[in-house]
């Protein structure tokens, strides 16, 4: 049955987003793409590289079943927003100051390095699929392509899988591993592309902010 998680398991998902690393992580064999898969490759790396601004509804599994839904909104480069449906208490948006994550019934902010989450990928100025990323493994089923990939420079941290529709191609999901083996899910429906967005939308502004400390007289 499905059912809302907790502001805690919300940020282990989180965690499982910032890819945090684990002693007992191993780094993936190493793969030899095809030139089938080269081709893809570059299919992909284009087609991300069109996606400049997006809408779409999401669908997130936490690494403990818990689920919940929203609307998304991407700009690239660098802008995200994920608000989350009632009676979720979360938002998650990314602009030029990083990636924060908001409980409204805790009034409490967090922030997560952005360049240290997948999303960092899917949010560059410019989407490679080689240099600071490297290519794990592609899967083909009917009608889709699973691309693995994890940071170059430290594979043990976890690893991020993008699903595409192939006909045409479309981005539909990404799951992240994390270093101990958590998994979360975003699935995206209802997707609507390009258009513009308010830029007021990717700026976090706490509707309730703590009083400011008054000094005494």
């Amino acid at each position: 049955m499905a059912f809302m998680p907790t502001r805690r398991t919300l940020l282990l998902s989180l965690s499982s987003l910032a890819l945090i690393p684990a002693a007992l992580a191993q780094a993936p064999a190493a793969f030899k793409p095809t030139a089938r898969d080269n081709t893809d490759l570059r299919r992909i790396e284009a087609y991300l590289n069109t996606l400049k601004t997006m809408k779409a509804r999401f669908l997130q599994v936490a690494p403990d079943g818990g689920i919940t839904n929203g609307t998304a909104w991407v700009s690239r480069p660098g802008r995200l927003r994920f608000e989350y449906d009632p009676p979720a208490p979360f938002l998650l948006v990314a602009g030029q100051t990083g990636l924060i994550f908001y409980d409204a019934t805790l009034r409490q902010v967090s922030n997560i390095p952005i360049s240290r989450t997948p999303l960092g990928i899917l949010l560059s100025e410019k989407a490679e699929l080689s240099g600071d990323v490297t290519v794990t493994g592609i899967e083909r089923l009917p009608g889709q392509i699973h691309v693995s990939l994890v940071r170059t420079a430290s594979p043990g941290d976890g690893s991020l899988t993008l699903t595409f529709a192939d006909g045409p191609l479309t981005l539909r999901q990404w799951r992240v591993i994390d270093a101990q083996r958590k998994e979360t899910r975003v699935t995206l429906f209802n997707m609507e592309l390009g258009g513009t967005f308010d830029p007021k939308l990717f700026e976090f502004k706490d509707p309730d902010p703590m009083p400011a400390a008054t000094g005494g007289g």
